[in-house]
C-alpha cells in the first residue's frame, strides 16, 4: 500500500480542467525547526520525473534541486527549510499545470530535548498480533494478501494496537515503563507476516494492527500511564511484496540486483567479518549484502537516496509518534558506514534519545564495537548508544542449568559482566532473559519456577536497561517446540475463548501467581529505586553456589544474593564490608522483614534475596 496519496488539486488553467492524478510523497509531511535544514521528498508516480516541478513561494523554504534516477517513475525534491520557516502548506506545481500540497507542521515543544529510555527503565516486549485482540473487525482486511488464521501457529491471530491500548492499566500496575512492539508496520505478504519484519510500507501501520493515528494514540495514552514507546525499525531488509521489487527507485536499490538466486545470495551470518582484520572483501559482502530469505530482500544502504530515505523515516516516526526510543533489528547486517551516518543524524536531532541495536553475538568484543564511544582499531566511529547483551543472556541460562564448579555455574555470569571493560557504557546495555526470537526463559530453565525467579531477579537488579518478554510474568512456555509461532504464543486473556486471563488473574496456577507477584514487586521497586536506576555495580566472585552483588547510590544500597543450593545457607556478610558502609540493617524486598546485617543472614534454598538499605 502506498505511504500517502496526495491527490492533485482540481484547478483551471486557461479555462481547461486538469485530470485528477495521485502521487505518493515520502515522507508524507515534515516539521519546521529541525536541526537539519535538509529535506528530501521522494515522489512516486508513473513518469513523475518528466514533470518540471517548482515550489510556489513559501518564506524560509527553498527547492534547491531535483534528483532524477534511471527510473522515470521517481523524482527526489531536495529542499532547504531554514530556521525562519513557518508551519503551513507547501504548494508544488509543474509547468504543465499539475499541483500538489505538502504540509509542514510545528514541532511539539522541546521535541529535540526528549529523553530516551535509560537504565532506570524496564522495556516490555510485545508481539502485537499475539498479545490482545482489541478490535476483531480488522482481523482480516479485504484486498490484503493474508487473512487471519488463529489456528495456524505461523498465521495471523488478530492481536492489534487497540489490544495494547486496552492493556495499558495492566502494564502500568505490573510496573513496566517502556513498550517495545515488534514492527506494526504494513507487512502485506502472502503468509507468515504477523511478525512484522517483512515491511511493505515504511510509513504506514498495517491496517490489521490499526492505523497511524491509533499508533500515535497508543503512544500518547501510554505516556499518561508512565510508559514510553520504543519503535522497532528495520534498516537491513524489507518484504518482497513491496512495490520496490517491481518498480525500484534506482537500479542499485536492492543488493545483488534484487535476485536471491535460489539462496546463492543468502547472508552468511558471519558478523565477525566486520571486525576481522584478515577478512576477505568477498566474505564481508556476503554477510552485509546477503539476504535473510527470499521473502526479505536486502537493501543497499550505500545508495545515497535510500540512505536519506531511511534516516528521514526514523526521524519522521520519532516526531509523529512521540517516541522515546528505537530498537534496530539485525543492526550489524546493514552497511556500517551508513549505520554511522544514520545513528549520528538521529542523535544530532535528539541528543538525549536512545537507540538499541540488535547484534546477536555472545562475544562482547564484537558487540562493543558498535557502541558509541568505543575506540576501534579500524577507526570506525559509531553513534549508537546501546547494544543488546546477548553474552549475559547466554551466560545466565548456562549458569542456572549447570552444576557449580570453578568454571561452570554462576562464574559464567560473573565473567560475562567482568567483560564490561570492553564497553564504553555498560550501564546502557539492554539485558534480557529471552525475546521473540528464542525459547522462553521458563522453557530454557526446564520449567523450574525457582530458577526463573532467580534469572528475572538478576536481570531486574544488575546494571543496564532491563527488557522483559510479554507473558514471562505468567510463565508462558514453549516446551517441546522451538517454532517461532509457539515462542510467540497468545497472551492468556487477550483473545476470545481463552479460559485463563492474565489481565484479571482468572485461572492462573499458583506458580503463575507467584511469578506474577514476584515480578510486580521487582518492577515497581525498580521504577523508584535510585540504586537500580543509576547506582554503581559491585559484584563478588561466586562462592558455594551463591552469586552476590550490590547496587550503590548515595541514598540507597541494594544487596542481591542468588542461592542455587538446594539447602538454606547461613551467610556471613563479612566479605561485603566495602559496600555496606557501616550500615547494620536492611529490609527484605519480598518479605518486608528487617534484617540484621551484623549477623549471618539466612538464604533460602534456590532463591533470590534482595535487601534494601535506605
Amino acid at each position: 500500500m502506498k505511504s500517502l496519496m496526495h491527490t492533485f488539486l482540481l484547478s483551471t488553467l486557461f479555462g481547461m480542467c486538469l485530470n485528477v492524478n495521485a502521487i505518493t510523497a515520502s515522507p508524507q509531511n515534515w516539521w519546521v525547526g529541525m536541526q537539519s535544514k535538509q529535506l528530501q521528498i521522494m515522489l512516486h508516480e508513473p513518469n513523475v520525473a518528466k514533470q518540471q516541478w517548482q515550489l510556489e513561494s513559501h518564506a524560509g523554504v527553498e527547492l534547491t534541486s531535483i534528483t532524477h534516477t534511471d527510473n522515470p517513475n521517481y523524482a527526489f525534491l531536495n529542499l532547504a527549510i531554514n530556521p525562519s520557516a513557518k508551519p503551513g502548506v507547501l504548494v508544488f506545481s509543474s509547468k504543465s499545470g499539475e499541483r500538489f500540497e505538502y504540509q509542514l507542521h510545528a514541532r511539539k515543544a522541546n521535541s529535540s530535548k526528549r529523553s530516551g529510555f535509560n537504565s532506570s527503565d524496564t522495556i516490555y516486549l510485545i508481539n502485537p498480533d499475539r498479545f490482545a485482540n482489541g478490535d476483531n473487525s480488522n482481523d482480516t482486511i479485504q484486498g490484503m494478501l493474508e487473512a487471519a488464521n488463529p489456528q495456524e501457529r505461523g498465521g495471523r491471530h488478530g492481536g492489534d494496537i487497540q489490544g495494547v491500548i486496552n492493556a495499558l492499566p495492566y502494564l502500568q500496575k505490573l510496573g513496566v515503563t517502556q513498550l517495545w512492539l515488534t514492527p506494526p508496520l504494513e507487512n502485506d505478504m502472502p503468509s507468515y507476516s504477523y511478525h512484522g519484519y517483512a515491511i511493505t510500507d515504511f510509513y504506514n501501520i498495517d491496517p490489521r494492527m490499526g492505523s497511524n493515528e491509533l499508533y500515535r494514540e497508543l503512544s500518547a495514552k501510554a505516556k499518561q500511564h508512565g510508559i514510553g514507546m520504543v519503535m522497532d525499525l528495520v534498516l537491513n531488509h524489507f518484504g518482497s511484496k513491496h512495490e520496490w521489487m517491481t518498480d525500484k527507485p534506482t537500479a542499485d536499490w536492492i543488493n545483488f540486483n534484487g535476485d536471491f538466486a535460489n539462496g546463492k545470495h543468502a547472508t552468511s551470518h558471519a558478523r565477525q567479518t566486520i571486525q576481522d582484520p584478515h577478512a576477505s572483501e568477498f566474505d564481508k559482502r556476503q554477510f552485509s549484502d546477503g539476504w535473510f530469505v527470499a521473502t526479505m530482500p536486502d537493501l543497499n544502504q550505500r545508495q545515497p537516496l535510500l540512505a536519506t530515505y531511511l534516516i528521514q523515516n526514523a526521524i519522521w516516526w520519532i516526531e509523529y509518534a512521540d517516541l522515546s526510543g528505537i530498537r534496530v533489528d539485525t543492526y550489524s547486517y546493514s552497511d556500517k558506514a551508513f549505520l554511522a551516518d544514520w545513528t549520528k543524524a538521529i542523535m544530532t536531532e535528539y541528543p538525549d534519545f536512545n537507540i538499541v541495536g540488535e547484534e546477536w553475538t555472545s562475544n562482547p568484543a564484537i558487540a562493543s564495537y558498535w557502541q558509541a564511544g568505543k575506540v576501534n582499531n579500524d577507526g570506525y566511529t559509531s553513534s549508537l548508544p546501546s547494544v543488546m547483551d546477548f553474552s549475559l543472556q547466554e551466560a545466565l541460562i548456562q549458569a542456572l542449568n549447570e552444576d557449580e564448579s570453578w568454571n561452570t555455574g554462576w562464574v559464567k555470569v560473573y565473567q560475562s559482566i567482568a567483560n564490561d571493560f570492553l564497553y564504553p557504557n555498560p550501564d546502557n546495555l539492554l539485558v534480557f532473559a529471552d525475546n521473540h526470537d528464542m525459547s522462553r526463559v521458563y522453557t530454557e530453565l526446564k520449567q523450574d519456577l525457582a530458577k526463573t525467579k532467580m534469572a528475572m531477579t538478576l536481570l531486574l537488579t544488575t546494571r543496564g536497561i532491563a527488557q522483559m518478554y510479554y507473558g514471562t510474568e505468567v510463565l508462558l512456555d514453549n516446551t517441546g517446540s522451538n517454532d517461532h509461532g509457539d515462542i510467540r504464543i497468545d497472551f492468556p486473556g487477550g483473545f476470545a475463548g481463552q479460559t485463563v486471563n492474565a489481565f484479571t488473574g482468572k485461572g492462573l496456577t499458583n506458580a503463575q501467581r507467584d511469578m506474577h507477584q514476584t515480578l510486580r514487586t521487582l518492577l515497581n521497586f525498580r521504577k523508584q529505586s535510585a540504586a537500580l536506576g543509576y547506582g554503581k555495580l559491585t559484584h563478588f566472585s561466586p562462592q558455594q553456589g551463591i552469586y552476590s552483588y550490590a547496587r550503590i547510590a548515595d541514598e540507597q544500597i541494594v544487596l542481591v544474593f542468588l542461592n542455587k543450593n538446594k539447602q538454606a545457607k547461613n551467610w556471613s556478610l563479612e566479605y561485603m564490608q566495602e559496600v555496606l558502609k557501616l550500615h547494620t540493617t536492611a529490609t527484605n524486598l519480598f518479605t518486608k522483614q528487617q534484617i540484621n546485617l551484623t549477623d549471618a543472614i539466612t538464604l533460602a534454598p534456590m532463591s533470590a534475596t534482595v535487601l534494601v538499605i535506605e
